[in-house]
């Protein structure tokens, strides 16, 4: 497989175990990391910003005049009018990393007119490496992946991810959880939610849903989950889910069950909503630098598209 890889997924692929030698490194002296608050609950240590700087770098050395949407940078490298924007979230699981505990990852896509093209997400403790190019499959560790045959909702594991930022709605979570939890078999909470994705795709959960998320959360793992057969959209199910800060997504039959039970809880972000920043400056902070991407590479449709199967075979008709 590796010698058939896009030539920008083998980039990726190099940058992201940058990355996660610089993560490793730093976790062995969690004690010394020079740490401080974006907000309540909201961490970034020096290793968050020496793995972001390593794969900027290296992601321009190859492609100076692509765009970067970076969680700790925003916009501030690369071109600001490329086609090709890479998405990156250098350390996916910081409030896990500080602790010690060992769910942590690296995500890197590359977005070509505000679809994702190809997809990385690196698991330096386990040395898993997630990766996809579209209309080529997904993989780890070279071995393809593919969603779970489960089809009933009370048969599956369910991922999800608990609010934790000043301002989220934790008693809309609450209810959800709810619902959710009484007519699953079981529900995970792991902490990152770009390798919880990737459970999805690898058939270790059936399903996943969580608000709150930014696009580098989701970018690349949502083209692993799409190339390994699954779905993935926004509570109301529609594919517009990048910049929504709401995801839900699994098998095509869970995803499916999941929708129903989450749509009225969708908080779809209205176009009159997003205030694109001004032309060359830097967005004071990473989630006002992705609203900014997502008015200029997700325009909304007249009428909203919905999630679409991009790999794997269909479900036969007949089959409940």
């Amino acid at each position: 497989m590796s010698q058939s890889l896009h030539p920008m997924l083998n980039i990726a692929i190099k940058a992201a175990r940058a990355a996660g030698a610089i993560i490793n490194r730093g976790s062995q002296d969690l004690d010394l990391l020079k740490i401080t608050h974006k907000g309540p609950n909201d961490f970034v240590s020096e290793v968050d910003q020496a793995a972001e700087a390593a794969i900027i770098e290296i992601l321009l050395g190859a492609y100076p005049g692509h765009g970067i949407l970076a969680e700790e940078s925003g916009r501030t490298h690369g071109a600001k009018d490329s086609e090709f924007t890479w998405i990156i979230d250098p350390l996916d699981g910081t409030t896990n990393f500080l602790h010690g505990f060992p769910v942590y990852a690296v995500s890197i896509a590359l977005a070509h007119r505000g679809q994702v093209q190809q997809g990385v997400v690196y698991d330096p403790n386990r040395n898993d490496l997630f990766v996809a190019s579209r209309g080529r499959g997904a993989y780890l560790n070279e071995r393809r992946l593919r969603v779970s045959k489960r089809l009933r909702l009370q048969e599956s594991l369910i991922g999800t991810g608990f609010p934790f930022r000043k301002g989220d709605n934790f008693k809309r979570y609450m209810k959800m959880f709810e619902e959710i939890s009484q007519q699953c078999a079981g529900l995970r909470r792991p902490g990152a939610a770009t390798l919880d994705h990737c459970y999805v795709a690898a058939g270790w959960y059936d399903g996943f849903f969580e608000t709150g998320l930014s696009p580098w959360d989701i970018a690349a793992a949502s083209l692993i989950i799409t190339e390994a057969g699954g779905l993935i959209g926004n509570f109301s199910g529609e594919a517009d889910f990048l910049y929504q800060r709401e995801v839900v997504a699994g098998t095509p039959k869970v995803y499916g069950q999941l929708v129903n039970i989450l749509t009225p809880y969708t908080r779809v972000i209205k176009e009159d909503d997003v205030k694109p920043a001004t032309e060359g400056e830097a967005a004071p902070d990473a989630t006002d630098a992705f609203v900014a991407a997502a008015t200029e590479a997700a325009p909304a449709e007249k009428k909203p598209r919905k999630a679409i199967k991009v790999a794997g075979p269909r479900t036969p008709k007949g089959r409940a």
